[in-house]
């Protein structure tokens, strides 16, 4: 089998789950992570043997189950960095490396910046990839799951980072207690409530972790608020917050931060020009 019929024999039974588009996408991804054919080789004359075909075989029963390729092939690429990935993380997405790029261009404008925090870390695709751009800067990131946070430091040393890692429950005010200042939070925090999981597509609600996946019960605004207030607490004055969330819950956000505290709230679209991210200062001067 060629390269390029193997692509065929990917893409058009997936058509039945996927657009199009997102088919091709998945196909060139197990080529190029599972037989090393990058998309610009697939239509030269490489073919795969028996053995290979078996395992691409494999591979497409998985993905005709509606199990996410990064997954199947154990790993995603973030802000141009490979990162290890397992039903233990949610996959990187595209919108969060939007989220990045705001949060380095914010510290090469504020050379104050010195120390970072990311809540909710997961795969440690955000801290990763900001301390690979800016190694003077410390990076610090939290997360309530063992496994998460041993992925995550996994992910740290395979791109030659170093991120301090913390369990830490954000929602438990007592634990709090254990982590220092910073200069800025961001987080890509847990927001889609009991009754929006019906409306997730099988290949998220099936087997991405459902605890970085709900917010617990429906409210929506529940981690924000407590990040939140975490912010105000181990914030330095001055210090910047910035989250993710969707389009729907970017209004209300901004109305909690202001509540709490918060000046120079701004929000940003991402390239769906869908409301994504917002962030918010703590009064003061860093």
């Amino acid at each position: 089998m060629t390269a390029s019929q193997a692509l065929k024999h990917i893409v058009q039974p997936l058509l039945e789950i996927y657009d199009p588009g997102e088919s091709v996408s998945i196909a060139a991804i197990v080529l190029e992570d599972a037989f090393g054919i990058p998309p610009n080789q697939i239509s030269k004359d490489k073919k795969l043997d028996s053995e290979q075909t078996a395992r691409l075989d494999s591979i497409l029963q998985r993905l005709l189950a509606h199990e996410p390729v990064q997954y199947v092939m154990g790993q995603a690429v973030f802000y141009g960095l490979r990162f290890k990935v397992t039903p233990a993380v949610l996959i990187p997405r595209q919108e969060t490396e939007e989220s990045v790029h705001w949060v380095l261009e914010t510290a090469k404008a504020n050379p104050a910046i010195r120390s970072i925090l990311d809540i909710g870390t997961g795969s440690g695709c955000i801290p990763v990839s900001i301390k690979k751009k800016r190694p003077d800067l410390q990076l610090h990131a939290l997360d309530v799951s063992t496994e998460a946070l041993e992925i995550a430091a996994e992910n740290a040393h395979a791109n030659g980072t170093e991120v301090q890692f913390h369990q830490v429950d954000i929602l438990d005010k007592k634990a709090w207690k254990t982590l220092p200042r910073f200069d800025l939070i961001v987080s890509n925090p847990p927001y889609v409530t009991q009754k929006e999981r019906l409306i997730l597509p099988k290949n998220v609600i099936d087997f991405e972790p459902h605890l970085a996946l709900f917010s617990g019960g429906n409210d929506a605004q529940r981690f924000v608020k407590k990040i939140a207030d975490f912010g105000i607490r181990h914030l330095n004055p001055g210090g910047w917050l910035f989250l993710e969330t969707n389009e729907f819950y970017v209004p209300r956000s901004a109305e909690i931060l202001a509540k709490k505290g918060y000046v120079e709230i701004e929000t940003k679209k991402d390239l769906n020009k869908k409301d994504r991210m917002i962030c918010g200062r703590r009064p003061g001067e860093l």
